[in-house]
């Protein structure tokens, strides 16, 4: 049998801010979240390219399942402007606390990275930056500027912020004129967890958000996720997807919340793969062009093939209109 780890290369930051309690019941996974540990050449050769561009990655800092198999396949998804955390979510595994400067190289760097690994598609996050004036919109504006200038046949796709409270600073314009592919942002839970779960967050600002972006640029996909097992019911779940196609969003995920800690939410319950399949299912229906819904779905996983496939959906969609 074999066991989910984190494989993380350097001691995994303590989180003091997490204020639940180490005495919490811990659910025993099931077999079906279960996955191998990464040894293979792959794998190895995409952890040098990551340390020697002085890279962090979601992927390690979020400790997730799935990085055997896509840093296996050469995909990583860059996680931008450090790795300290202006907020504290209840389930997240970043650190939380004061964020060193930001890196003027950064943008160079992942580039160079980008490059190197010869990604037809990339995948770029990042900590939230509220101690910044536009919430770090700029340098992600950068680092899009900087992929397109050495890689223009790289797709890109990015997972941000909710910019809350940067209206003034036009954070969410500066992002969308840079044109990503994708404009990710994930609501994370239905709106009801927002106080105990996200605390730092509002849920329809963030609805609001990924309307906005369609406002803005009606060409860009936009995209966001949830996890499933943290308290929500079926019926909100349900909502929050219709919430979804009010603001026009194209691309919806589902994933398992896995819980990093003791001290962070508890998992309340493992969502079976049929009734993933189920929820994949409802979503199509209500309009989505793109649905990823399994125990082991992640934002950026397969997001390559993903792409390709939201991208061949809309246009068959507009055929079909023709």
């Amino acid at each position: 049998m074999v066991t989910v780890l984190n494989l993380v290369d350097k001691p995994r930051p303590r989180h003091p801010e997490k204020a639940h309690r180490p005495d919490q019941e811990v659910l025993r996974k099931p077999e079906w979240i279960r996955v191998k540990a990464p040894v293979s050449k792959g794998f190895l050769e995409t952890r040098d390219i990551v340390q020697n561009n002085n890279l962090v990655t979601v992927c390690q800092e979020a400790g997730c399942p799935n990085i055997g198999e896509c840093w296996d396949k050469k995909h990583a998804t860059f996680m931008i402007m450090g790795e300290i955390c202006t907020r504290a979510c209840a389930f997240c595994n970043v650190a939380t606390g004061v964020p060193t400067a930001l890196d003027a190289n950064e943008p160079a760097n992942v580039a160079k990275a980008v490059k190197q690994m010869a990604l037809s598609h990339v995948v770029i996050t990042s900590v939230d930056r509220d101690d910044l004036a536009d919430g770090g919109a700029q340098h992600f504006a950068d680092v899009i500027h900087a992929i397109r200038e050495s890689s223009p046949a790289t797709t890109i796709e990015i997972l941000t912020p909710d910019f809350l409270r940067k209206d003034k600073a036009n954070a969410l314009e500066i992002v969308v004129a840079a044109r990503p592919d994708v404009f990710n942002h994930n609501l994370e839970t239905v709106a009801s967890n927002y106080l105990t779960v996200r605390p730092g967050a509002r849920y329809f600002h963030s609805i609001r958000l990924l309307q906005r972006v369609k406002e803005l640029d009606p060409t860009i996909f936009t995209k966001s996720g949830i996890m499933l097992g943290l308290g929500e019911e079926r019926n909100e779940v349900l909502q929050l997807m219709d919430d979804l196609r009010v603001a026009d969003v194209d691309f919806i995920t589902l994933g398992q919340y896995l819980a990093p800690s003791r001290k962070h939410h508890p998992v309340k319950a493992f969502v079976t793969p049929d009734e993933f399949k189920s929820y994949e299912t409802i979503a199509y229906t209500k309009g989505f062009l793109m649905v990823a819904s399994s125990p082991l779905t992640r934002s950026s996983h397969h997001a390559g093939d993903d792409f390709a496939r939201l991208r061949a959906n809309r246009e068959k969609k507009l055929a079909g209109k023709a």
